[in-house]
């Protein structure tokens, strides 16, 4: 029975398509949104997918945490450069023993939230998804889906499949969202970033869809070579991804669908770009243990500076 009740932070392409799925299972999902909130209030979501389309005519739509009721998880889908509001919209939707579950890129945000999250458990959802807002409560899903779950762990080492994730995991998969278990956050952390360094930053510097970035041989190499430099770095980490695992990302891409990442798609609306979560902080760990990744910390130069052209 859908019985756990869901707070979605940030109603976008992923919270909206997530949340909205959760709701239309039967949970009781609770929207903060920003500019779209007076449309989404009054109108509710659509959702165009490639499972089937649907429309929520009513949600619990809010612009201000305060008026939101507490509730037994906490999903946080806001792009990792608005974090800093963090500290002001968590404490007040958590019960005694809510689960916060983090559905953003890149290294570092649930040690963020441990600071001061004290005594919460913290999962991170590393979503594997080609999904877009092109409206007003209105998202377009165009392939995938599946959320990676594990916890966090403080000290760093694998937290196992745990409870918590088994308590989300069972409503996600009620909601017919594919899930996968992940005993390892950093593990899955590092995985993701396999893809996420290479499409999210080639499309911004090159000004290109993943289909267009695959087709040419000189930047499918580079985009295999900046997997590669992932790797160094996940290993350096003392976490190992397979050889196998970086075949598969390639060929997953090459069978997408012409995609818009989501980094290129903050560029062009001229949004800061999320270059810290996705590459500053996993440079960053690599260097402290004595690895340096070049053709990464290249793109994340490039990145640093057309995300302040644009924004300037």
């Amino acid at each position: 029975m859908a019985n756990h009740s869901y707070a979605i932070l940030g109603t976008g392409a992923i919270g909206g398509f997530y949340g909205g799925k959760l709701q239309k299972a039967g949970f009781e999902v609770h929207f903060l949104l920003n500019r779209d909130y007076e449309y989404v209030k009054e109108n509710g979501l659509i959702v165009e997918s490639v499972d089937g389309d649907f429309t929520l005519e009513k949600v619990n739509a809010y612009n201000d945490v305060a008026q939101m009721p507490r509730c037994d998880v906490v999903m946080v889908a806001l792009k990792t450069t608005q974090n800093h509001l963090l500290p002001q919209l968590l404490p007040p939707l958590l019960k005694k023993k809510s689960i916060i579950v983090l559905l953003q890129n890149g290294l570092g945000a649930e040690e963020a939230v441990a600071k001061f999250v004290k005594h919460q458990p913290i999962l991170g959802g590393l979503c594997f998804v080609c999904s877009n807002k092109i409206g007003p409560g209105h998202i377009r899903h165009l392939d995938y889906g599946t959320i990676t779950l594990a916890e966090y762990s403080p000290k760093g080492e694998a937290a196992g499949n745990t409870n918590n994730m088994r308590l989300v995991g069972a409503d996600l998969e009620q909601a017919e969202i594919s899930i996968i278990r992940h005993e390892d956050l950093l593990l899955a952390r590092w995985k993701k970033l396999v893809w996420n360094v290479p499409y999210n930053g080639l499309s911004v510097v090159l000004n290109a869809k993943t289909n267009q970035i695959m087709a040419n041989k000189h930047t499918r190499r580079l985009a295999e070579d900046l997997m590669q430099e992932v790797v160094a770095g996940a290993a350096a980490c003392d976490r190992i991804i397979t050889e196998e695992f970086v075949e598969k990302m390639l060929d997953h891409t090459e069978k997408m669908k012409p995609y818009i990442t989501s980094m290129k798609l903050d560029y062009d609306r001229r949004n800061a770009l999320e270059v810290e979560a996705i590459f500053g902080n996993p440079l960053h760990m690599a260097k402290l243990v004595g690895v340096d990744l070049p053709r990464m910390w290249m793109l994340y130069q490039q990145l640093k500076f057309l995300d302040v052209q644009n924004r300037g």
